[in-house]
């Protein structure tokens, strides 16, 4: 194999492919990328057996051929080559990559190409187009209450499944760790009704985020019952998915909350912010009380002192005290969009509902935490 390529899309797809790559890992081949040309254009791709990913890039192709080298060095090297530099591939050698670059010259072992896992065909059951900006703030929205919990590992991704509410065709996505949740949904797209409910885990949300940004064009998402497979212009990523029962989230989103509070979201937020900053770890509780037209947050920690801060509501109902998690409810205000916040509270103990007063495709769930 022997090609000319720009630095800039070279680097780019790297980024991507490194972050696939596993770099701590007893099967070599894992923390490789494999480039190898296709019809006239250069593939570079990555697997950590969970996760792949295939990039095509334009590139000036004198040999064809395949090989494998380390995804970590070809992206530092490349990383550390000027701006503009053109790079040129070799690996006419056996077992040696040539890279040059101006006057700059390496040689990087490589391993064989029929080493590199094989990415199995799937019959896919659903097949849809999505605009990258929809997916791209559906994941934005959920991703942030994905379970850290190992083991709960159904709850270690996003559930995505459709759905016919109310004469809708939904398409709809869910998140929770078992202390907040978030659940967002959007018109279903042309060929989403096939798609059986997935869990999408944590690393493909997260690589799927960062490929769509900045992108104006059009996802397109194909689904199996254990894979999702995404592409974007060039970039296409297959994950396997989450092999559980996500649970039955409809049992933990009150229905019968009759107080509610409408108040400025980033007012709230700076709010929080400040009084939390009393805690002497993260997590502590931040006490919310409503009365009158107000509220007041409150933070007392014995070993640092109290703070409260006080700000308009439009609350007409009964006073409530209620305590929340101050990084979880930091992440809430953060998420919702527009001015206003709409919460709906019924008692202390129960769970709260937080909504935007414009957006309300979006909810937020948040367990109480006792003051």
């Amino acid at each position: 194999m022997k090609l000319t390529i720009d630095r800039a899309p070279l680097l780019k797809a790297l980024e991507t492919t490194r972050r696939i790559a596993e770099q701590r890992t007893t099967i070599p081949i894992l923390s490789h990328a494999l480039l190898e040309t296709d019809h006239g254009r250069l593939c570079i791709r990555a697997t950590d057996l969970d996760i792949e990913t295939r990039i095509l890039l334009d590139a000036e192709i004198a040999e064809t051929g395949a090989l494998a080298v380390s995804a970590a060095v070809l992206h530092d090297l490349t990383r550390k080559l000027p701006e503009k530099a053109q790079i040129t591939l070799d690996g006419q050698e056996a077992g040696q990559l040539q890279m040059r670059s101006g006057r700059s010259r390496f040689k990087l072992s490589t391993l064989p190409a029929d080493t590199f896992p094989e990415n199995t065909e799937q019959s896919f059951k659903a097949d849809f187009i999505i605009p990258a900006a929809t997916l791209a703030r559906m994941l934005g929205k959920t991703a942030f209450a994905i379970s850290t919990e190992e083991t709960r590992y159904y709850l270690n991704g996003v559930f995505c499944h459709y759905l016919e509410l109310d004469g809708r065709a939904l398409l709809r996505m869910v998140a929770t760790d078992g202390h907040r949740l978030s659940r967002i949904e959007t018109e279903a797209p042309a060929g989403a009704a096939a798609m059986p409910g997935v869990i999408v885990p944590r690393k493909a949300c997260g690589e799927i985020e960062r490929l769509l940004k900045g992108q104006e064009a059009e996802a397109r998402i194909a689904v199996s019952a254990n894979k999702l497979r995404f592409s974007i212009g060039d970039v296409t990523l297959s994950t396997k998915l989450i092999d559980g029962t996500f649970p039955d989230y409809d049992r933990v989103i009150p229905q019968g909350n009759d107080k509610r509070a409408t108040l400025d979201r980033a007012s709230m937020a700076a709010a929080a912010d400040r009084v939390s900053t009393i805690h002497s770890e993260r997590g502590r509780a931040v006490k919310l009380s409503f009365d009158a037209s107000a509220l007041t947050l409150s933070v007392n920690n014995p070993d640092m002192g109290e703070a409260r801060d006080e700000m308009e509501a439009d609350y007409a109902s009964p006073p409530i005290e209620i305590g929340f998690n101050s990084r979880y409810l930091a992440e809430a205000l953060q998420v919702l969009e527009g001015d206003s916040a709409v919460i709906r509270l019924a008692d202390p103990g129960a769970p709260t509902l937080f909504q935007s007063a414009t957006q309300p495709d979006l909810l937020i769930v948040l367990m109480p935490m006792r003051v």
